[in-house]
């Protein structure tokens, strides 16, 4: 599913306009976004939680070569589904 395809699906299950709904998705995007740079976790019952992971610095090899590369600590971001989710899914 797309972001416009999920627009249209908020549109018309919500019974607004296509420009409030892409509106409201924007808005929660970018809210999960700021909490996460923030560092904080975003848990959405029933649906799941967002978090920020850490990768240590670590060394890789370059499957070309051959060649030992170092791969820096990053953050990234985690997913776990609900249980809800989970259920719906199976």
């Amino acid at each position: 599913m797309t972001k416009a395809e999920l627009v249209s699906k908020v549109a018309g299950d919500g019974g607004i306009t296509k420009v409030q709904a892409e509106k409201a998705v924007d808005a929660m995007v970018g809210a999960i976004a700021e909490a996460l740079t923030n560092g904080d976790k975003v848990t959405l019952v029933g649906f799941g939680t967002f978090s920020v992971g850490e990768r240590t610095a670590r060394e890789g090899r370059n499957p070309r070569t051959g060649e030992k590369i170092s791969i820096p600590a990053s953050k990234v971001v985690k997913f776990k589904p609900g249980k809800s989710l989970s259920d719906k899914v199976k």
